[in-house]
């Protein structure tokens, strides 16, 4: 049941319309200029090429169900940054001291906002943006321990909860240093969170300050503060919200400048602060959860340094000339680890927001620049929805090029993928082909990092060619800090997540129903376990799940169950293959992989999102598809069906036509008959965080995906 997609250059081509004697013609200058040119690239690369041809990790021993460690940390797992810094308001300070005056926030200035009106009524905001402001290492060092200080001042203690509910932006992470400097445990809610999740999470830590942001604070908090009984303060990052009546008594609202000003005037010396120790909880993370109410993870202070010493590794030369983009959730351990490698390695962090990263994104105003333009980052980390919807996107530009356009992109793109494959690079191009793509990102990118769910083949490779450097794939859960495995630079496979990290190892497990098991040939597989130093202290208030997703070894080391099929290549690098809670058994016996279905096709241009859904009693698959608007119009016109958007996702016959495509695609795919969907229903709405049908990372979130299409899961088989 393997669903690794091949990773060979012939299988991801994109295909041409160019006259076969032109073509010969083509084929002979591009060979001639592969010849004069392979004398130099074979030195250059061939470097590259023995790296990518090593092994990357091994078992501990020759038993079956062996532990794989890092060929670096083959003796001993990784746990410390810098000598002496076993916390993080440590790790912070040895940052300060090292990189005092040099830029570590950035957040960009409004210079304009404006409402602006959409052919269908529609109003969007729209903003004009200018240069990046700058706080250097020792201002915010300074901001982070006066806000800490002024918390206490309001009676914060030691060791008690204290919650963020905000989007990604500076504050955020002055607060959170605060909150390591002062030893709070830092609650983190995602901003897309609904009511019942957020006061969920609220009421079972007990706090009662939350940091939130103007506008949360009116579109989500005043509606259910009442519903948080132990409230007493809010703080707002960006002053004070207009409105103060609303407010429950004994609830009192701050603005983050005044409690900064609070601490600076008290002093340290009134009141000194309790410094954590490694074991202590630093952050107490929400998951957005793709079943059920978020679940509290309880990360310490030694997991998140593990965790980030891990990452790091694999970021070579990482260091003061890097730049950062920040725009992914820091509520999401991706993001909050990739800032914080950053941080501690003296890298400066541009903030950002998925609506205002490119010239085209969404709020930026015709004509203006976006963040990247402006910010030009060097490294970068993303979600596949976002790494999918960028190769859409370009894909959709390429088709509307002109014929000889197009086909100089594709003989380029095809080229370059031969011969990245074999370790060689194409700067000529890069230089006349790709840098107009390139620009997208701001052009410097050199390391872009995709995390929180898998990421197809052919999108990775497509990200890797046209933006010019490496797209490294990395594998961890928020219960393992985020760390596990990930891809080297110069590793150009696909399909895989790379080897374990050197702070932590995996073994595999086996699972009997799955029929995955460690003695399998040539390749063991199993349920992914890891362990290490980064696999944190299980859930809060949840002891139950505790145990059943974490235990210790007799050796004291911690593991996590992740209840992820991996597959080791004979390299150590591991493959995610499969899913447990993704596994269902038709009525006929077969199994089917719920997300090695959705993997075949949500590359598809005429795929903007699919869930695959299937039950025991039943014989098939079915499934729901949110359709691209643009693809979906064309194919309609084509088989002359007429209508708005909505009566064309609720026609059957698109419905048949879009299936049509779907079960070629699946067959391509290579998939099994019993695993294409026999019948589908088309979307008209996105789904998006907000909906609540996917995660902020946007997993699919099948539980409320299969209630929210219950009727047409009913009409799909046959009971309506």
């Amino acid at each position: 049941m393997n669903n690794h997609v091949s990773s060979k250059p012939s299988t991801m081509k994109l295909k041409h319309t160019i006259n076969p004697i032109l073509l010969y013609f083509i084929h002979f200058i591009i060979s001639l200029y592969t010849i004069l040119t392979y004398i130099p690239y074979y030195f250059l690369y061939e470097l590259r090429r023995e790296k990518s041809n090593q092994i990357k990790a091994k078992p501990i021993n020759s038993k079956p169900g062996s532990a794989y460690r890092s060929v670096k940390s083959l003796d001993g797992l990784a746990s410390v940054l810098y000598p002496g810094c076993d916390t993080l308001d440590k790790v912070f300070m040895h940052a300060k001291n090292k990189f005092k005056d040099k830029r570590l926030l950035g957040t960009r200035e409004i210079l304009n906002e404006e409402d602006e009106v959409q052919p269908n009524g529609k109003v969007f905001k729209k903003v004009i943006l200018g240069n990046y402001n700058w706080l250097s290492y020792e201002d915010v060092f300074i901001r982070a321990f006066n806000f800490g200080n002024g918390l206490q001042m309001l009676g914060q203690k030691p060791k008690t909860t204290i919650a963020i509910f905000c989007e990604t932006r500076a504050e955020w992470m002055i607060v959170a240093q605060a909150c390591f400097m002062y030893n709070f445990q830092l609650v983190t809610l995602y901003a897309t969170l609904g009511g019942p999740a957020i006061v969920h999470g609220l009421n079972e830590t007990e706090v009662t300050n939350i940091i939130t942001s103007k506008e949360l604070l009116q579109t989500k908090l005043k509606d259910i503060v009442s519903l948080v009984p132990r409230l007493r303060h809010i703080i707002t990052v960006d002053g004070k919200p207009p409105t103060w009546s609303e407010f429950p008594k004994g609830v009192i609202v701050h603005t983050m400048a005044a409690v900064q000003a609070l601490g600076a005037k008290a002093g340290v010396e009134d009141k000194p602060h309790s410094k954590p120790m490694p074991l202590d909880i630093a952050v107490i993370m929400y998951t957005s959860g793709s079943t059920g109410l978020p679940k509290g993870v309880m990360i310490s202070h030694s997991n998140i340094i593990a965790g980030i010493i891990g990452m790091a590794e694999r970021i070579p030369e990482l260091g003061e000339k890097d730049i950062y983009i920040g725009y992914l959730p820091l509520a999401h351990v991706l993001e909050l680890s990739a800032e914080l490698i950053c941080l501690s390695h003296g890298c400066c962090i541009g903030y950002s927001s998925p609506q205002t990263l490119a010239d085209q994104s969404s709020k930026i105003k015709k004509g203006s620049k976006g963040d990247t333009s402006m910010l030009k980052p060097t490294l970068m980390a993303a979600v596949p929805e976002i790494m999918d919807r960028i190769y859409k996107n370009i894909m959709n530009k390429v088709n509307e090029m002109s014929s000889f356009q197009r086909n100089l992109f594709i003989l380029a793109y095809n080229y370059k993928m031969e011969q990245i494959s074999k370790g060689y690079s194409t700067p000529l191009c890069d230089s006349f082909v790709f840098r107009k793509v390139r620009s997208l990102l701001g052009g410097n990118i050199r390391l872009l990092l995709c995390g929180g769910a898998p990421l197809s083949a052919t999108t990775q490779r497509f990200m890797n060619i046209c933006f010019c450097c490496p797209v490294g794939q990395g594998y961890g859960l928020t219960e393992s800090a985020g760390a596990g495995t990930i891809t080297e630079v110069w590793d150009y496979n696909t399909g895989r997540v790379g080897a374990p990290i050197v702070c932590c190892e995996i073994k595999l497990k086996n699972w009997e129903e799955g029929g995955y098991f460690n003695t399998d040939k040539p390749h063991p597989r199993g349920e992914v376990l890891i362990g290490g130093q980064n696999v944190t202290m299980g859930y809060y208030k949840n002891e139950a799940k505790t145990k059943a997703d974490f235990f210790e070894d007799e050796n004291g080391q911690r593991w996590l169950c992740t209840g992820d099929i991996g597959e080791f290549d004979p390299d150590g690098c591991l493959k995610i293959i499969d899913r447990k809670k993704d596994l269902v058994k038709l009525q006929a016996g077969e199994y089917v992989a719920l997300g090695k279905v959705e993997a075949a096709l949500k590359n598809l241009s005429l795929i903007d999102n699919i869930c695959a859904y299937a039950n025991s009693y039943h014989s098939y698959v079915i499934g729901f598809v949110v359709p691209n608007q643009k693809e979906l119009t064309e194919l309609a016109q084509k088989k002359g069906l007429k209508g708005t958007w909505e009566e064309l996702c609720n026609s059957r016959e698109m419905e048949n036509e879009v299936l049509k495509v779907l079960s070629e695609a699946a067959t391509s795919a290579s998939l099994e008959k019993f695993e294409i969907p026999v019948k589908i229903r088309l979307s008209p709405e996105p789904w998006t965080p907000e909906t609540g049908l996917v995660t902020d990372a946007f997993k699919l979130k099948r539980k409320e995906l299969k209630t929210h299409y219950q009727a047409d899961i009913e009409r799909m088989y046959g009971r309506k």
